[in-house]
């Protein structure tokens, strides 16, 4: 019985239809999760094994379990004195938590988080998760090693079970549906929820009135606001590192090539947490670092892929976070409507009228070269077909022949 939620407002392929994050598609072991006509995630309930995994590959928390919540797993971990984090014990698995949520349960530890794998290997859905769950591993500690925490993340072949408790009458599936049922008498969910979550119609998503109100909020998720304050409890390292950009998958820092930006404004209208943003004369782009989830939305709609990835990232960042000045452009006023816009290279009518500019020198048979001159077109229509008038205007007479 599937608990798996999707809020269509969080996820990245809402904010722009560009987006080709398929991060939840590529990590269901069941392949249950498809991208939909509409551009959104869509899964069917029965199939569902409630794994966990979309959640802890989601950049923006779009996917979510009633019955496990990272964010309160977290704070019971980190006030707690356990170290071991278990499918059997604590987790519907492993892989729902993100290098984020790893990093952050390290930081608040005085000896090494323990990550159990004993059950991995007779899981009916080992991979792709085992395979992500030691590639979050490595990333966690080399990060941590990287910025001299002295913290360690360790994989251990225990296979926890509960005392008490007879393996063999009770497989991996058994335990995700009792977890289930569990929740579902918590939660007191209604009959037609309970009948919903096993349904083998697929869920499909869209995007309402509501999901756009809250897109415009531009909400940071939780596993960040996490990772900021349990960062608080590590020392600042003797030497700020870099690390390379490939190498950390949760954020990232960026440049932007000015020989191709169009001041189109859509990088930091589109980004859905407001690292990227502007000031209130669009004058600037300028991005937080430690806002960014690397959802690649910016890089996705960038029509001339002007925004860039930075090789490495600086984990001074993390210490001390600063908001950088990307690009910055003139403000001017457009001479046919007086609007005022950004202006990249000295432009003097905004893009707007610029357009209905061009448009009307087609309707008018003209047309604007490189260097600004405005000639005659060197095709027109006879006859509904194009024909080759010399670099000259014509007009069509009643016999389909070209007047002068």
């Amino acid at each position: 019985m599937s608990t798996l939620k999707f809020d269509p407002a969080r996820c990245v392929r809402s904010v722009t239809t560009f987006s080709t994050c398929d991060a939840c598609v590529t990590i269901c072991p069941v392949e249950t999760m498809k991208i939909a006509d509409n551009g959104l995630p869509a899964f069917t309930p029965s199939a569902c094994v409630d794994c966990g995994g979309c959640l802890g590959v989601c950049p923006s928390e779009a996917l979510t379990l009633e019955n496990f919540d990272a964010t309160a797993f977290f704070f019971d971990f980190a006030e707690g004195e356990e170290r071991l984090v278990s499918c059997r014990k604590n987790v519907p698995c492993i892989m729902a938590l993100s290098v984020e949520h790893l990093l952050s349960m390290a930081f608040v530890k005085e000896e090494p988080v323990v990550l159990d794998v004993g059950h991995c290997r007779d899981c009916p859905w080992n991979e792709p998760l085992y395979t992500a769950i030691l590639k979050h591993v490595v990333e966690a500690n080399y990060i941590l090693d990287a910025c001299e925490s002295g913290k360690e993340i360790q994989i251990r072949d225990i296979a926890y079970e509960e005392e008490g408790r007879e393996e063999e009458t009770e497989d991996r599936r058994a335990f995700l549906e009792r977890l289930s049922l569990k929740g579902a008498l918590q939660t007191k969910r209604s009959f037609d929820e309970a009948l919903e979550a096993v349904s083998d119609e697929v869920r499909e998503h869209t995007v309402d009135l509501a999901a756009v109100a809250k897109i415009r909020q531009k909400e940071i998720p939780d596993k960040r606001k996490i990772f900021f304050t349990a960062l608080k409890r590590l020392p600042k390292p003797a030497a700020y590192h870099t690390i390379a950009e490939e190498d950390i998958s949760f954020v990232s820092q960026k440049y932007i090539d000015m020989g191709s930006c169009t001041a189109c404004q859509m990088c930091y209208r589109i980004c859905p947490t407001g690292a990227l943003s502007s000031d209130s004369r669009n004058s600037k782009i300028l991005f937080d670092t430690m806002l960014c989830i690397k959802c690649r939305a910016c890089h996705d709609t960038c029509e001339p892929d002007a925004i860039r990835l930075q090789p490495v990232f600086e984990l001074k960042e993390f210490f001390e976070p600063t908001q950088r000045l990307l690009a910055q452009f003139k403000v001017l006023k457009c001479s046919e409507c007086g609007v005022s816009f950004s202006s990249v290279r000295g432009e003097k009518v905004c893009p707007r009228c610029a357009v209905e500019e061009a448009e009307a020198l087609e309707l008018w048979g003209l047309e604007e070269k490189d260097d600004g001159v405005v000639v005659f077109r060197e095709q027109e229509r006879v006859n509904g077909e194009q024909d080759i008038v010399n670099g000259e205007q014509g007009t069509v007479n009643g016999e389909g022949k070209k007047e002068k």
